[in-house]
């Protein structure tokens, strides 16, 4: 066993007896018995990397020893996320770009932003957290993304993309602005976060405010899918030769040395060179254009050129982009021949890249994504005008199974959520009915768009959010949990949640009937819970909800998947108390089932709403504000998710600790219940 802090800790815990002590450090506990029982504490013995504790570590390694450093910390990389699950093939990529930029920067006084920041983890075992990287992503471990909160080396939280040139800009500018000029900015921008409209828009700001920026653009030509659009194909096409980027690079250094050359006549100098390289190669560079210095294209995976050409850039003043061709799942097989399958691999087999997956033949419960995926083909071979649309993640919501058999009608637009929905406007506006899927968190990219391009013009754009809710291991940035509240203020909206898999055919199914306007329907990432959902579908009246259970000693009232736990807690209560307790099924947030409310509210003393989303303006305070509207006086209770940002674990975990799995929810009925006996309610107004 490694001399690991967890030891310390597991001593600590064995010594100190007292109750408050356990309940603090419970969850470390449970991690350093998980490390025991996989044998993860029983690290290979690397020459290198069990010895950098720091970036300053790494700087007293020889340059020529480097590669060797790459080479250990690739296999790193992959023996952890074999065992940890995590993102694999974007991380391989940049192992060379990793070493290479804390080898020249003085990191964490220089910044280093990553964008997107799933491929970071060579940052993270370089920056001391090696020895706790094997509780990557797990319930009260590391963050799969960069946090600032986590390590002062993480500069700036970029769970989502796009936002890398922007933040990194701030940076610089502050600095300068501070007389901190010896301090570097760097932002690290790959995985097609290029594609984002807000690189371009802080792209456009870098050519104009006094910075000393640099942009490292990690050009692999992939997101988790291969990277669509004209950016794309134009870095593909770039014809800047390296010979003669060299030679400029070299003469611009030997004339900035003699003092021949200043930084405003090395603008004027790249307004004129661009003029006669575009006529001599019909090759236009945007960057330039922009007057920022372009250096590139580079091999992202030649070390000791990066450390070289990166310890030169640096000594410039003024914005900078270094283009770094590199590839996804560089250094394992199976990653670099299926990069978007080992995106994010799950576990597997190291040896022979076999992938531990479920058994396709089992008879389980689908993913919704799957549902949606085949339901949106079905839909679409009988309905000539339905479309199909996402921002750069057609295999992840399933959209591939229609891009398969009518291609013409699916369109990746790239990492660009705002676009996807204002795209989608347009195609609606000329008759066509666009199905646009964005996860739930990244729709919050695309509020201003779904505002004023779809719901203002009332326009029949169904907006599917996959993974609404509690996600999982991605944590904070990408748990969907503020698309009921920030919806349900938007005139104009239906917006629906199925609680399984039929219910999500069924509203698909009524979305795209003549007339529905804009239209959001809602579901989490996973499984669902039927085996048997291939049902004929049908539609769906508008704003109308379900009584599931009958009941008269306190109503329950859900959203969405949420009625799975409800229903197994409701039974829970019942079997331990003889009540009786009534479970309805809203389905529609807006518009509200306000017959269904009426009931309630003449007939129950006590109601629960339950919902996988923020309490404040959610669900819950839709009911809350009919009851009182309505001068209903009853005992309310919101089970959700108080006011704060869910940290990353399991969904099993996290609904634990949120109390909305059916223990927690069942104890929230009993606690009703209870109150309710020593409570005197006035006479109802009916």
């Amino acid at each position: 066993m490694s001399n690991f802090n967890e030891n310390v800790l597991y001593k600590k815990y064995m010594q100190r007896k007292d109750k408050q002590y356990k309940k603090n450090n419970d969850h470390k506990f449970i991690l350093f018995l998980q490390a025991i029982s996989t044998n993860i504490m029983d690290k290979k013995n690397y020459q290198y990397i069990n010895h950098i504790n720091s970036p300053i570590d790494l700087k007293e390694i020889n340059r020529n020893e480097l590669p060797a450093v790459c080479d250990e910390l690739r296999q790193f990389i992959i023996d952890e996320v074999s065992k940890n699950p995590g993102h694999l093939g974007s991380n391989l990529g940049v192992v060379e770009l990793t070493v290479a930029l804390h080898y020249v920067f003085s990191t964490p006084y220089d910044r280093i932003v990553w964008d997107v920041g799933h491929q970071a983890y060579g940052h993270k075992i370089l920056t001391g957290r090696r020895d706790r990287f094997y509780t990557n992503r797990q319930f009260k471990g590391l963050c799969g993304f960069p946090s600032p909160k986590e390590s002062e080396y993480d500069a700036f939280g970029t769970g989502h993309s796009s936002t890398s040139i922007s933040a990194a800009l701030g940076m610089s500018v502050a600095s300068l602005l501070k007389d901190e000029r010896n301090r570097q900015v760097v932002a690290v921008i790959g995985d097609g976060a290029m594609t984002g409209g807000l690189a371009f828009e802080g792209l456009n700001n870098t050519s104009v405010d006094k910075n000393n920026l640099l942009i490292v653009l990690n050009d692999n030509q992939m997101a988790i899918d291969p990277v669509q659009g004209g950016f794309t194909q134009y870095l593909v096409d770039i014809t800047t030769s390296r010979t003669y980027n060299k030679i400029r690079f070299n003469a611009y250094r030997i004339l900035k040395k003699l003092n021949i050359l200043n930084d405003d006549k090395k603008n004027r100098i790249i307004r004129i060179n661009n003029s006669v390289k575009a006529t001599l190669t019909r090759q236009h560079n945007i960057f330039e254009g922009l007057n920022i210095r372009y250096f590139g294209p580079v091999d992202g995976h030649d070390v000791d050129g990066l450390v070289r050409i990166m310890s030169e850039i640096k000594k410039f003043n003024g914005p900078k982009v270094l283009h770094v061709i590199t590839k996804k799942g560089k250094g394992y097989e199976p990653a670099e021949k299926s990069a978007t399958v080992w995106h994010a691999p799950g576990k597997f087999n190291v040896e022979t890249g076999e992938r531990k997956v479920a058994d396709p033949n089992a008879a389980t419960p689908p993913l919704f994504q799957e549902v949606f995926g085949e339901t949106l083909l079905e839909l679409a071979q009988k309905n000539k005008q339905i479309v199909a649309i996402t921002p750069a993640m057609p295999s992840g919501c399933s959209m591939t199974i229609m891009q398969k058999e009518l291609p013409s009608r699916v369109f990746d637009v790239g990492i660009a959520e705002g676009h996807a929905v204002t795209f989608s406007a347009g195609m609606a506006k000329e008759g066509l009915i666009p199905f646009c899927n964005i996860y739930s968190s990244f729709m919050q990219r695309a509020y201003d768009n779904l505002i004023h391009d779809v719901a203002l013009q009332e326009l029949n754009v169904v907006m599917c959010l996959d993974r609404a809710g509690i996600v999982g291991a991605d944590g904070a940035t990408h748990h969907g949990i503020f698309d009921l509240a920030y919806m349900r203020c938007i005139p104009h909206l239906t917006i629906a949640a199925p609680r399984n898999e039929i219910e999500l055919r069924n509203l698909m199914f009524t979305a795209q009937q003549p007339d529905m306007g804009p239209f959001v329907i809602r579901y989490p990432r996973g499984k669902g819970t039927l085996i048997d959902w291939r049902h004929p579908m049908k539609a769906v009246a508008i704003g109308k909800g379900e009584c599931l259970k009958s009941g008269k000693d306190l109503a329950v009232l859900t959203i969405g998947t949420m009625a799975v736990n409800a229903t197994k807690a409701i039974q829970k209560v019942e079997n331990e108390q003889n009540i009786s307790i009534a479970h309805y099924d809203l389905r529609f947030l807006k518009p509200l089932d306000e017959a269904l409310l009426h009931e309630v509210g003449k007939n129950f003393k006590q109601v629960i709403t339950i919902e996988d989303g923020v309490i404040n303006g959610g669900f819950g305070s839709a009911v809350l504000e009919f009851m009182s509207d309505n001068n209903y006086n009853i005992h309310l209770k919101r089970l959700g998710i108080n006011d704060t940002f869910v940290e990353h674990g399991t969904p099993e975990e996290l609904y634990t600790m949120l109390g909305l799995d059916a223990d927690g929810i069942a104890k929230s009925i009993a606690e009703c219940l209870k109150d309710a006996k020593s409570m005197k309610f006035e006479k109802f107004n009916v």
